[in-house]
Protein backbone atom coordinates (compact mmCIF):
# COMPACT_ATOMS: atom_id res chain seq x y z
CA UNK A 1 0.00 0.00 0.00
CA UNK A 2 2.89 2.33 0.90
CA UNK A 3 4.47 1.58 -2.16
CA UNK A 4 1.58 2.35 -4.64
CA UNK A 5 0.96 5.60 -2.96
CA UNK A 6 4.30 6.72 -3.09
CA UNK A 7 4.45 6.08 -6.28
CA UNK A 8 1.12 7.64 -7.02
CA UNK A 9 2.70 10.99 -5.81
CA UNK A 10 5.32 10.94 -7.43
CA UNK A 11 3.48 11.03 -10.82
CA UNK A 12 1.37 13.82 -9.72
CA UNK A 13 4.81 15.96 -8.71
CA UNK A 14 6.14 14.78 -12.16
CA UNK A 15 2.83 15.99 -14.08
CA UNK A 16 2.40 18.79 -12.00
CA UNK A 17 6.04 20.51 -12.58
CA UNK A 18 5.34 19.39 -16.20
CA UNK A 19 2.16 20.99 -16.24
CA UNK A 20 3.73 24.17 -14.87
CA UNK A 21 7.00 24.30 -17.11
CA UNK A 22 4.16 23.98 -20.30
CA UNK A 23 2.22 26.74 -19.47
CA UNK A 24 5.24 29.53 -17.63
CA UNK A 25 2.72 29.36 -14.21
CA UNK A 26 4.06 29.14 -10.91
CA UNK A 27 1.91 26.26 -8.81
CA UNK A 28 1.29 25.96 -4.99
CA UNK A 29 -0.92 23.44 -3.57
CA UNK A 30 -2.39 23.15 0.30
CA UNK A 31 -4.16 20.48 1.84
CA UNK A 32 -6.93 20.92 4.25
CA UNK A 33 -4.30 21.16 7.03
CA UNK A 34 -2.70 24.51 5.30
CA UNK A 35 0.45 22.17 4.22
CA UNK A 36 2.13 22.16 1.17
CA UNK A 37 1.36 19.18 -0.51
CA UNK A 38 3.55 20.59 -4.05
CA UNK A 39 5.00 23.47 -4.64
CA UNK A 40 7.08 24.29 -8.38
CA UNK A 41 10.31 25.70 -8.23
CA UNK A 42 8.83 28.87 -10.13
CA UNK A 43 7.86 30.10 -6.87
CA UNK A 44 11.50 31.20 -6.66
CA UNK A 45 11.76 33.79 -9.48
CA UNK A 46 8.31 35.87 -7.56
CA UNK A 47 9.52 35.49 -4.21
CA UNK A 48 13.45 34.99 -2.58
CA UNK A 49 12.64 32.23 0.22
CA UNK A 50 14.45 29.54 1.13
CA UNK A 51 14.13 26.55 -1.57
CA UNK A 52 13.60 24.32 1.76
CA UNK A 53 10.36 26.51 2.31
CA UNK A 54 8.72 24.33 -0.94
CA UNK A 55 9.01 21.06 0.14
CA UNK A 56 6.01 19.05 0.85
CA UNK A 57 4.94 19.43 4.59
CA UNK A 58 5.66 22.64 4.98
CA UNK A 59 2.81 24.46 6.73
CA UNK A 60 1.55 27.67 4.68
CA UNK A 61 1.83 30.03 7.89
CA UNK A 62 5.72 29.81 8.00
CA UNK A 63 5.87 30.21 4.04
CA UNK A 64 4.03 32.88 4.16
CA UNK A 65 6.12 34.25 7.20
CA UNK A 66 8.66 33.59 4.56
CA UNK A 67 7.31 35.52 2.09
CA UNK A 68 6.72 38.73 4.19
CA UNK A 69 10.34 38.88 5.69
CA UNK A 70 11.52 38.77 2.02
CA UNK A 71 9.93 42.49 1.90
CA UNK A 72 8.97 40.90 -1.75
CA UNK A 73 5.27 40.66 -0.66
CA UNK A 74 2.24 40.83 -2.94
CA UNK A 75 0.33 44.34 -2.45
CA UNK A 76 3.44 46.05 -0.89
CA UNK A 77 6.82 48.49 -2.37
CA UNK A 78 8.60 48.21 0.80
CA UNK A 79 11.56 50.17 -1.14
CA UNK A 80 9.17 53.32 -1.18
CA UNK A 81 6.52 52.37 1.84
CA UNK A 82 6.89 54.08 4.81
CA UNK A 83 4.58 52.38 6.01
CA UNK A 84 4.57 48.71 7.86
CA UNK A 85 2.67 45.90 7.97
CA UNK A 86 1.80 43.95 10.42
CA UNK A 87 3.13 40.26 10.21
CA UNK A 88 0.40 38.35 11.40
CA UNK A 89 -2.36 40.41 9.63
CA UNK A 90 -0.60 40.03 6.33
CA UNK A 91 -0.39 36.24 7.33
CA UNK A 92 -3.66 35.96 8.60
CA UNK A 93 -5.38 37.91 5.61
CA UNK A 94 -3.28 35.45 2.65
CA UNK A 95 -4.43 32.79 4.65
CA UNK A 96 -8.33 33.95 4.68
CA UNK A 97 -8.02 34.07 0.70
CA UNK A 98 -6.73 30.40 0.79
CA UNK A 99 -9.94 29.41 1.59
CA UNK A 100 -12.09 30.93 -0.72
CA UNK A 101 -13.88 28.86 -3.20
CA UNK A 102 -12.86 31.27 -5.84
CA UNK A 103 -10.48 34.28 -5.89
CA UNK A 104 -8.79 35.81 -8.51
CA UNK A 105 -6.71 38.81 -7.99
CA UNK A 106 -3.67 41.15 -9.75
CA UNK A 107 -0.70 41.97 -7.47
CA UNK A 108 2.06 43.88 -7.83
CA UNK A 109 5.49 42.88 -6.38
CA UNK A 110 8.31 45.48 -6.35
CA UNK A 111 8.71 48.11 -8.31
CA UNK A 112 8.43 46.48 -12.10
CA UNK A 113 6.89 43.50 -11.76
CA UNK A 114 2.74 42.07 -11.92
CA UNK A 115 1.36 38.90 -11.27
CA UNK A 116 -2.32 37.06 -11.98
CA UNK A 117 -3.05 35.10 -8.47
CA UNK A 118 -5.96 32.44 -9.40
CA UNK A 119 -6.93 30.46 -6.18
CA UNK A 120 -9.21 27.51 -6.02
CA UNK A 121 -10.68 25.21 -2.97
CA UNK A 122 -11.98 22.08 -4.57
CA UNK A 123 -14.44 19.80 -1.99
CA UNK A 124 -11.42 17.56 -1.37
CA UNK A 125 -10.37 20.49 0.49
CA UNK A 126 -6.93 20.86 -1.48
CA UNK A 127 -6.02 24.40 -2.21
CA UNK A 128 -4.77 25.39 -5.77
CA UNK A 129 -2.44 28.92 -5.97
CA UNK A 130 -1.41 29.37 -9.85
CA UNK A 131 0.67 32.54 -10.71
CA UNK A 132 1.35 33.87 -13.68
CA UNK A 133 4.02 37.42 -14.44
CA UNK A 134 1.84 39.57 -16.17
CA UNK A 135 4.40 42.04 -15.88
CA UNK A 136 5.17 43.20 -19.69
CA UNK A 137 1.23 42.99 -20.76
CA UNK A 138 0.70 45.64 -17.74
CA UNK A 139 3.66 47.54 -19.24
CA UNK A 140 2.16 47.38 -22.46
CA UNK A 141 -1.23 48.67 -21.48
CA UNK A 142 0.89 51.24 -19.22
CA UNK A 143 2.38 52.22 -22.60
CA UNK A 144 -1.35 52.04 -24.53
CA UNK A 145 -2.80 54.78 -21.57
CA UNK A 146 0.39 57.02 -21.63
CA UNK A 147 0.21 57.14 -25.74
CA UNK A 148 -3.68 57.75 -25.85
CA UNK A 149 -3.25 60.36 -22.90
CA UNK A 150 0.17 61.78 -25.21
CA UNK A 151 -2.21 61.55 -28.58
CA UNK A 152 -5.15 63.50 -26.22
CA UNK A 153 -3.07 66.41 -25.60
CA UNK A 154 -1.17 66.34 -29.03
CA UNK A 155 -4.65 66.74 -30.59
CA UNK A 156 -5.61 69.50 -28.17
CA UNK A 157 -2.35 71.62 -29.18
CA UNK A 158 -3.31 70.90 -32.90
CA UNK A 159 -7.05 71.95 -32.32
CA UNK A 160 -6.00 75.22 -30.71
CA UNK A 161 -3.28 75.96 -33.73
CA UNK A 162 -5.12 78.87 -35.68
CA UNK A 163 -3.49 77.22 -38.85
CA UNK A 164 -4.95 74.32 -41.21
CA UNK A 165 -3.18 71.03 -40.63
CA UNK A 166 -3.74 67.15 -41.18
CA UNK A 167 -1.92 64.10 -41.21
CA UNK A 168 -2.28 61.27 -43.79
CA UNK A 169 -0.98 57.86 -43.83
CA UNK A 170 1.46 55.66 -46.10
CA UNK A 171 -1.64 55.24 -48.18
CA UNK A 172 -2.79 59.15 -48.02
CA UNK A 173 -5.74 58.64 -46.46
CA UNK A 174 -6.70 61.59 -43.41
CA UNK A 175 -5.67 60.31 -39.94
CA UNK A 176 -5.77 63.41 -38.02
CA UNK A 177 -6.89 66.83 -38.95
CA UNK A 178 -7.24 69.68 -36.86
CA UNK A 179 -9.94 72.30 -35.81
CA UNK A 180 -8.85 75.06 -38.04
CA UNK A 181 -8.50 72.30 -41.34
CA UNK A 182 -12.35 71.06 -40.81
CA UNK A 183 -13.75 74.91 -40.47
CA UNK A 184 -11.85 75.77 -43.67
CA UNK A 185 -13.39 73.41 -46.02
CA UNK A 186 -16.58 73.33 -43.74
CA UNK A 187 -16.72 69.45 -43.20
CA UNK A 188 -16.52 67.64 -39.86
CA UNK A 189 -13.55 65.37 -38.51
CA UNK A 190 -15.61 62.50 -38.81
CA UNK A 191 -16.36 63.29 -42.75
CA UNK A 192 -12.81 63.62 -43.73
CA UNK A 193 -11.48 61.05 -41.51
CA UNK A 194 -10.25 57.56 -43.27
CA UNK A 195 -10.41 59.54 -46.60
CA UNK A 196 -8.42 60.75 -49.25
CA UNK A 197 -8.49 63.37 -51.58
CA UNK A 198 -10.35 61.23 -54.21
CA UNK A 199 -13.42 61.22 -52.13
CA UNK A 200 -13.08 64.97 -51.67
CA UNK A 201 -12.19 65.87 -54.75
CA UNK A 202 -12.30 66.44 -58.31
CA UNK A 203 -10.22 63.48 -60.84
CA UNK A 204 -7.94 65.88 -62.33
CA UNK A 205 -7.25 68.19 -59.00
CA UNK A 206 -7.12 64.86 -56.57
CA UNK A 207 -4.24 63.60 -59.17
CA UNK A 208 -2.69 67.30 -58.96
CA UNK A 209 -2.43 66.71 -55.24
CA UNK A 210 -1.20 62.63 -54.98
CA UNK A 211 1.60 63.59 -56.92
CA UNK A 212 3.37 65.98 -54.55
CA UNK A 213 2.03 63.99 -51.09
CA UNK A 214 3.58 60.72 -52.73
CA UNK A 215 6.70 62.48 -54.11
CA UNK A 216 7.16 63.61 -50.32
CA UNK A 217 6.34 60.18 -48.57
CA UNK A 218 8.67 58.40 -51.12
CA UNK A 219 11.87 60.60 -51.08
CA UNK A 220 11.44 62.24 -47.33
CA UNK A 221 11.95 65.94 -49.51
CA UNK A 222 9.84 68.60 -47.80
CA UNK A 223 7.25 70.85 -50.51
CA UNK A 224 5.77 74.06 -50.01
CA UNK A 225 3.66 75.91 -52.27
CA UNK A 226 1.74 78.96 -52.36
CA UNK A 227 -1.84 78.32 -52.69
CA UNK A 228 -5.72 80.19 -53.24
CA UNK A 229 -8.40 78.22 -51.16
CA UNK A 230 -12.14 79.12 -50.96
CA UNK A 231 -13.31 79.04 -46.95
CA UNK A 232 -17.00 77.17 -46.41
CA UNK A 233 -18.35 80.76 -46.08
CA UNK A 234 -17.37 81.88 -49.55
CA UNK A 235 -14.33 83.68 -48.74
CA UNK A 236 -11.04 83.49 -50.07
CA UNK A 237 -7.66 82.73 -48.66
CA UNK A 238 -4.64 82.52 -49.53
CA UNK A 239 -1.86 79.96 -47.87
CA UNK A 240 1.75 78.56 -48.41
CA UNK A 241 0.72 74.90 -47.93
CA UNK A 242 4.09 73.09 -46.49
CA UNK A 243 4.25 69.59 -46.56
CA UNK A 244 6.81 66.77 -44.69
CA UNK A 245 7.64 63.73 -43.98
CA UNK A 246 7.69 62.22 -40.43
CA UNK A 247 8.32 58.64 -38.71
CA UNK A 248 10.16 55.81 -38.75
CA UNK A 249 11.18 53.88 -42.44
CA UNK A 250 7.77 51.62 -43.38
CA UNK A 251 5.58 53.87 -41.27
CA UNK A 252 6.25 57.92 -42.62
CA UNK A 253 3.05 59.97 -41.99
CA UNK A 254 2.43 63.06 -44.27
CA UNK A 255 2.28 66.38 -42.04
CA UNK A 256 0.97 68.96 -44.19
CA UNK A 257 0.61 72.76 -42.45
CA UNK A 258 -1.23 75.69 -44.20
CA UNK A 259 0.24 79.04 -43.19
CA UNK A 260 -2.43 81.55 -43.72
CA UNK A 261 -0.70 84.59 -45.35
CA UNK A 262 -3.61 86.52 -46.47
CA UNK A 263 -3.09 89.07 -44.08
CA UNK A 264 0.42 89.61 -46.43
CA UNK A 265 -1.38 89.49 -49.51
CA UNK A 266 -4.52 91.33 -49.32
CA UNK A 267 -5.02 95.12 -49.08
CA UNK A 268 -7.34 96.22 -45.99
CA UNK A 269 -8.16 99.52 -45.33
CA UNK A 270 -8.21 101.26 -41.92
CA UNK A 271 -12.00 103.11 -41.52
CA UNK A 272 -10.01 104.51 -37.95
CA UNK A 273 -7.84 106.51 -40.00
CA UNK A 274 -8.16 109.86 -42.04
CA UNK A 275 -7.94 109.75 -45.08
CA UNK A 276 -7.14 105.78 -45.21
CA UNK A 277 -3.66 104.30 -44.99
CA UNK A 278 -2.86 101.04 -46.49
CA UNK A 279 -1.65 98.28 -43.98
CA UNK A 280 0.00 95.05 -44.74
CA UNK A 281 2.05 94.15 -48.16
CA UNK A 282 0.73 94.06 -51.57
CA UNK A 283 1.76 91.17 -53.41
CA UNK A 284 2.97 92.18 -57.31
CA UNK A 285 1.89 89.20 -59.39
CA UNK A 286 -1.22 86.68 -57.72
CA UNK A 287 -0.62 83.84 -60.59
CA UNK A 288 2.11 82.38 -57.99
CA UNK A 289 -0.50 81.04 -55.58
CA UNK A 290 -2.03 77.71 -57.41
CA UNK A 291 -5.66 77.00 -56.68
CA UNK A 292 -5.37 74.81 -53.59
CA UNK A 293 -6.58 71.80 -52.27
CA UNK A 294 -9.87 72.33 -51.39
CA UNK A 295 -12.88 70.49 -50.14
CA UNK A 296 -15.24 72.98 -50.29
CA UNK A 297 -18.03 72.52 -52.02
CA UNK A 298 -20.41 75.97 -52.96
CA UNK A 299 -23.67 74.03 -53.85
CA UNK A 300 -23.44 72.48 -50.14
CA UNK A 301 -23.13 76.17 -48.90
CA UNK A 302 -26.65 76.75 -50.19
CA UNK A 303 -29.69 76.51 -47.94
CA UNK A 304 -31.64 73.27 -50.16
CA UNK A 305 -34.84 75.19 -49.01
CA UNK A 306 -34.09 78.02 -50.94
CA UNK A 307 -32.98 76.01 -53.81
CA UNK A 308 -36.37 74.11 -54.10
CA UNK A 309 -37.94 77.49 -53.58
CA UNK A 310 -36.12 78.85 -56.68
CA UNK A 311 -37.26 76.18 -58.58
CA UNK A 312 -37.04 76.17 -62.26
CA UNK A 313 -33.25 77.32 -61.40
CA UNK A 314 -32.16 74.03 -61.62
CA UNK A 315 -34.21 72.72 -64.10
CA UNK A 316 -32.67 71.30 -67.52
CA UNK A 317 -33.42 73.37 -70.04
CA UNK A 318 -33.48 72.76 -73.61
CA UNK A 319 -30.18 73.75 -75.57
CA UNK A 320 -30.71 74.95 -79.29
CA UNK A 321 -26.80 74.76 -79.27
CA UNK A 322 -25.55 71.21 -79.53
CA UNK A 323 -22.45 71.71 -81.44
CA UNK A 324 -19.65 73.93 -80.75
CA UNK A 325 -16.60 74.63 -82.84
CA UNK A 326 -13.19 75.93 -80.97
CA UNK A 327 -10.58 77.57 -83.45
CA UNK A 328 -7.27 77.84 -81.51
CA UNK A 329 -3.98 77.18 -82.47
CA UNK A 330 -2.97 76.39 -78.53
CA UNK A 331 -2.46 73.22 -77.49
CA UNK A 332 -3.39 73.53 -74.23
CA UNK A 333 -6.26 75.55 -74.34
CA UNK A 334 -7.90 73.51 -77.10
CA UNK A 335 -7.44 70.96 -74.61
CA UNK A 336 -8.80 72.57 -71.57
CA UNK A 337 -11.93 74.11 -73.81
CA UNK A 338 -13.25 71.10 -75.18
CA UNK A 339 -12.91 69.38 -72.13
CA UNK A 340 -15.13 72.19 -70.20
CA UNK A 341 -17.69 72.18 -73.33
CA UNK A 342 -17.85 68.49 -72.77
CA UNK A 343 -18.52 68.64 -69.77
CA UNK A 344 -21.37 71.26 -70.00
CA UNK A 345 -22.86 68.11 -72.27
CA UNK A 346 -21.92 69.98 -75.62
CA UNK A 347 -20.42 68.29 -78.53
CA UNK A 348 -17.51 69.95 -78.76
CA UNK A 349 -14.11 69.64 -81.86
CA UNK A 350 -11.04 72.10 -82.85
CA UNK A 351 -9.82 73.67 -85.86
CA UNK A 352 -6.30 75.26 -85.86
CA UNK A 353 -6.45 77.85 -88.95
CA UNK A 354 -8.52 79.10 -91.92
CA UNK A 355 -7.62 76.12 -93.71
CA UNK A 356 -9.01 73.81 -91.58
CA UNK A 357 -12.37 75.96 -91.15
CA UNK A 358 -12.79 75.91 -94.87
CA UNK A 359 -12.42 72.00 -95.22
CA UNK A 360 -14.85 71.39 -92.68
CA UNK A 361 -17.63 73.94 -93.94
CA UNK A 362 -17.53 71.82 -97.17
CA UNK A 363 -17.73 68.64 -95.02
CA UNK A 364 -20.76 69.78 -93.46
CA UNK A 365 -22.34 71.34 -96.91
CA UNK A 366 -22.00 67.72 -98.41
CA UNK A 367 -23.25 65.71 -95.36
CA UNK A 368 -26.14 66.04 -92.72
CA UNK A 369 -23.35 67.31 -90.01
CA UNK A 370 -24.43 70.59 -88.33
CA UNK A 371 -22.24 73.05 -86.35
CA UNK A 372 -24.45 75.50 -83.59
CA UNK A 373 -21.42 77.94 -83.14
CA UNK A 374 -17.78 78.38 -83.41
CA UNK A 375 -16.12 79.35 -80.34
CA UNK A 376 -12.97 81.39 -81.39
CA UNK A 377 -9.03 82.38 -79.37
CA UNK A 378 -8.97 86.22 -79.78
CA UNK A 379 -5.09 85.69 -79.38
CA UNK A 380 -4.75 83.71 -82.37
CA UNK A 381 -3.20 84.70 -85.49
CA UNK A 382 -5.98 85.16 -88.08
CA UNK A 383 -9.10 85.12 -85.41
CA UNK A 384 -10.56 87.80 -87.65
CA UNK A 385 -10.23 86.12 -90.60
CA UNK A 386 -11.74 83.33 -88.93
CA UNK A 387 -14.62 84.97 -87.40
CA UNK A 388 -15.88 86.16 -91.09
CA UNK A 389 -15.04 83.05 -92.91
CA UNK A 390 -18.29 81.36 -91.83
CA UNK A 391 -20.32 84.52 -92.28
CA UNK A 392 -23.47 81.53 -91.72
CA UNK A 393 -22.24 80.79 -88.16
CA UNK A 394 -22.84 82.34 -84.73
CA UNK A 395 -19.39 83.44 -83.50
CA UNK A 396 -18.06 83.84 -79.63
CA UNK A 397 -14.46 85.91 -79.46
CA UNK A 398 -12.65 84.32 -76.39
CA UNK A 399 -10.52 87.30 -74.63
CA UNK A 400 -7.21 86.23 -73.05
CA UNK A 401 -8.80 87.04 -69.59
CA UNK A 402 -11.51 84.84 -69.68
CA UNK A 403 -13.60 83.28 -66.95
CA UNK A 404 -15.29 79.35 -67.20
CA UNK A 405 -18.41 81.26 -65.35
CA UNK A 406 -18.24 84.04 -68.28
CA UNK A 407 -18.03 81.43 -71.03
CA UNK A 408 -20.84 79.56 -69.74
CA UNK A 409 -22.87 82.56 -69.64
CA UNK A 410 -22.48 83.72 -73.20
CA UNK A 411 -22.94 80.38 -74.73
CA UNK A 412 -26.30 79.80 -72.50
CA UNK A 413 -27.39 83.16 -73.84
CA UNK A 414 -26.63 82.66 -77.46
CA UNK A 415 -28.65 78.98 -77.11
CA UNK A 416 -31.26 81.45 -75.39
CA UNK A 417 -31.48 83.67 -78.40
CA UNK A 418 -31.25 80.49 -80.95
CA UNK A 419 -33.89 78.63 -79.29
CA UNK A 420 -36.18 81.66 -78.92
CA UNK A 421 -35.56 82.34 -82.91
CA UNK A 422 -36.29 78.97 -83.50
CA UNK A 423 -40.14 79.83 -82.75
CA UNK A 424 -39.86 82.84 -85.19
CA UNK A 425 -38.29 83.67 -88.25
CA UNK A 426 -34.53 82.54 -88.60
CA UNK A 427 -32.23 84.98 -87.76
CA UNK A 428 -29.40 86.72 -90.05
CA UNK A 429 -25.65 86.37 -89.64
CA UNK A 430 -25.77 90.21 -88.75
CA UNK A 431 -28.29 89.39 -86.02
CA UNK A 432 -26.55 87.14 -84.46
CA UNK A 433 -23.29 89.45 -84.52
CA UNK A 434 -25.39 91.66 -82.02
CA UNK A 435 -25.05 88.74 -79.38
CA UNK A 436 -20.97 88.28 -79.83
CA UNK A 437 -19.32 90.57 -81.32
CA UNK A 438 -17.07 93.57 -79.83
CA UNK A 439 -18.81 96.52 -82.18
CA UNK A 440 -22.09 95.98 -80.26
CA UNK A 441 -23.40 99.17 -79.57
CA UNK A 442 -22.92 100.45 -76.41
CA UNK A 443 -26.57 101.67 -76.18
CA UNK A 444 -28.01 97.96 -76.53
CA UNK A 445 -25.32 96.37 -74.48
CA UNK A 446 -26.09 98.97 -71.49
CA UNK A 447 -30.21 97.82 -71.84
CA UNK A 448 -28.67 94.14 -71.47
CA UNK A 449 -26.66 94.04 -68.46
CA UNK A 450 -28.68 94.63 -65.29
CA UNK A 451 -25.97 93.21 -62.38
CA UNK A 452 -22.58 93.52 -62.54
CA UNK A 453 -20.58 91.02 -59.97
CA UNK A 454 -17.70 91.62 -58.35
CA UNK A 455 -16.05 88.42 -57.34
CA UNK A 456 -12.66 86.96 -57.41
CA UNK A 457 -12.80 83.30 -57.26
CA UNK A 458 -13.91 81.45 -59.99
CA UNK A 459 -16.38 79.17 -57.69
CA UNK A 460 -18.41 81.83 -56.14
CA UNK A 461 -18.73 82.96 -59.86
CA UNK A 462 -20.35 80.15 -61.12
CA UNK A 463 -22.50 80.11 -57.82
CA UNK A 464 -23.01 83.53 -58.66
CA UNK A 465 -24.01 82.79 -62.12
CA UNK A 466 -26.40 80.20 -61.59
CA UNK A 467 -28.65 82.08 -58.95
CA UNK A 468 -28.43 85.08 -61.25
CA UNK A 469 -29.41 83.01 -64.68
CA UNK A 470 -32.22 81.23 -62.55
CA UNK A 471 -33.92 84.51 -61.47
CA UNK A 472 -33.54 86.29 -65.21
CA UNK A 473 -31.41 88.33 -64.30
CA UNK A 474 -28.89 89.37 -66.98
CA UNK A 475 -25.40 90.12 -65.86
CA UNK A 476 -21.43 90.30 -66.03
CA UNK A 477 -18.85 89.31 -63.73
CA UNK A 478 -15.40 91.36 -62.85
CA UNK A 479 -12.71 89.17 -61.35
CA UNK A 480 -11.13 92.24 -59.63
CA UNK A 481 -12.19 95.69 -59.09
CA UNK A 482 -10.48 97.21 -62.22
CA UNK A 483 -12.66 94.94 -64.37
CA UNK A 484 -15.12 95.85 -62.31
CA UNK A 485 -15.56 100.01 -63.21
CA UNK A 486 -14.47 99.01 -66.33
CA UNK A 487 -18.16 96.94 -66.92
CA UNK A 488 -19.89 99.69 -64.63
CA UNK A 489 -18.54 102.36 -67.35
CA UNK A 490 -19.76 99.96 -70.42
CA UNK A 491 -23.16 98.85 -69.61
CA UNK A 492 -23.80 100.77 -66.68
CA UNK A 493 -25.88 98.36 -64.96
CA UNK A 494 -28.99 98.68 -62.41
CA UNK A 495 -27.05 97.28 -59.33
CA UNK A 496 -23.26 96.18 -58.79
CA UNK A 497 -22.33 92.95 -56.16
CA UNK A 498 -19.41 93.99 -55.09
CA UNK A 499 -16.60 91.32 -53.28
CA UNK A 500 -14.97 93.46 -50.57
CA UNK A 501 -11.59 91.69 -50.72
CA UNK A 502 -9.85 90.94 -54.38
CA UNK A 503 -6.90 91.53 -56.02
CA UNK A 504 -5.55 93.96 -58.36
CA UNK A 505 -8.19 96.70 -56.73
CA UNK A 506 -10.09 96.09 -53.68
CA UNK A 507 -13.61 96.66 -53.61
CA UNK A 508 -13.64 99.29 -51.50
CA UNK A 509 -11.55 101.53 -53.80
CA UNK A 510 -13.39 100.20 -56.96
CA UNK A 511 -16.64 101.55 -54.64
CA UNK A 512 -15.04 105.03 -54.44
CA UNK A 513 -13.86 105.56 -58.10
CA UNK A 514 -17.32 104.79 -59.38
CA UNK A 515 -18.82 107.63 -56.89
CA UNK A 516 -16.41 109.93 -57.97
CA UNK A 517 -17.04 109.26 -61.30
CA UNK A 518 -20.89 109.64 -61.24
CA UNK A 519 -20.45 113.12 -59.45
CA UNK A 520 -19.79 114.52 -63.28
CA UNK A 521 -23.09 112.57 -64.26
CA UNK A 522 -25.45 113.01 -61.61
CA UNK A 523 -26.08 109.37 -61.36
CA UNK A 524 -26.00 106.72 -58.98
CA UNK A 525 -26.00 102.91 -59.62
CA UNK A 526 -26.60 100.92 -56.10
CA UNK A 527 -23.54 99.38 -54.86
CA UNK A 528 -24.16 96.26 -52.38
CA UNK A 529 -21.08 94.85 -50.61
CA UNK A 530 -20.12 91.18 -50.59
CA UNK A 531 -18.41 89.76 -47.36
CA UNK A 532 -17.77 86.32 -45.77
CA UNK A 533 -18.75 87.77 -42.23
CA UNK A 534 -20.79 90.42 -40.94
CA UNK A 535 -17.41 92.09 -39.33
CA UNK A 536 -17.59 96.00 -38.12
CA UNK A 537 -14.65 96.84 -40.17
CA UNK A 538 -16.33 95.20 -43.42
CA UNK A 539 -19.06 97.31 -42.71
CA UNK A 540 -17.73 100.42 -41.81
CA UNK A 541 -15.42 100.25 -45.17
CA UNK A 542 -18.03 99.93 -47.10
CA UNK A 543 -20.20 102.74 -45.89
CA UNK A 544 -17.18 105.07 -46.18
CA UNK A 545 -16.60 103.94 -49.60
CA UNK A 546 -20.60 104.79 -50.63
CA UNK A 547 -21.93 101.52 -50.81
CA UNK A 548 -25.32 101.69 -50.24
CA UNK A 549 -25.90 98.07 -48.42
CA UNK A 550 -24.24 94.81 -47.65
CA UNK A 551 -24.48 90.84 -47.80
CA UNK A 552 -22.63 87.69 -46.45
CA UNK A 553 -21.37 84.84 -48.09
CA UNK A 554 -22.37 81.96 -48.36
CA UNK A 555 -25.40 83.66 -50.44
CA UNK A 556 -28.26 82.38 -51.89
CA UNK A 557 -31.29 83.03 -53.99
CA UNK A 558 -33.65 84.25 -51.96
CA UNK A 559 -30.97 86.53 -50.80
CA UNK A 560 -30.08 87.98 -54.51
CA UNK A 561 -33.73 88.13 -55.30
CA UNK A 562 -34.29 90.72 -52.27
CA UNK A 563 -31.19 92.59 -52.98
CA UNK A 564 -33.01 93.22 -56.66
CA UNK A 565 -36.02 94.00 -55.88
CA UNK A 566 -34.55 96.55 -53.09
CA UNK A 567 -32.69 98.56 -55.61
CA UNK A 568 -33.64 98.06 -58.75
CA UNK A 569 -36.78 99.76 -60.00
CA UNK A 570 -39.92 97.78 -61.10
CA UNK A 571 -40.15 98.79 -64.48
CA UNK A 572 -36.34 97.16 -65.00
CA UNK A 573 -37.30 94.21 -63.00
CA UNK A 574 -40.53 93.74 -65.26
CA UNK A 575 -38.08 94.60 -68.41
CA UNK A 576 -35.66 91.82 -67.02
CA UNK A 577 -38.24 89.41 -66.55
CA UNK A 578 -40.05 89.71 -69.85
CA UNK A 579 -36.86 89.03 -71.79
Amino acid sequence: MSDVASTGAHIQKTVLDVASDALGLAILVCDKNDEIVFASRHLLQFYPVSPALLQPGTRLRDFLGAVFDSGVRNGTVPESSRRRSNRDEWISEHISFHWRERYETVERIGRQRWISVRKRRVSSGLGIVAITDISEQKKREEQVQTDLERVELTEGILDCMPNPMCVKDRNLNYIAVNKAFCSLHGMSAETILGRSVWDLLEPALAEKFEQSDRAVIETGVSFSLPEQLVRADGEDIWVVTRKYRVGEAGKHLLVTCMSDVTDIVVWHDDVQSAPPRKIGLKVKDYDVFEPGQNCYDPFRALDMQHLVEAGPMLEERPQALRHVLVATSDPSLEKRLLSKLREWQFDAGAISNLGELVALKEAVAATDLTVDLLLIDAGMAGAKEIETGWDTLPSLLLPTDWTEAQLHADILCISDMASDAADAAPLAAEDWDIVVSPETSPEKQHSDVEVVVAEDNEINQFVFAQILEGLGISYRIAANGEEAVALWQKHKPSLILMDVAMPVMNGFDAARTIREAEKASGTRTPIVAVTAQALEIDIEGSRAAGMDDYITKPISPDMIETVYRTFVPVLQQRVAVSA
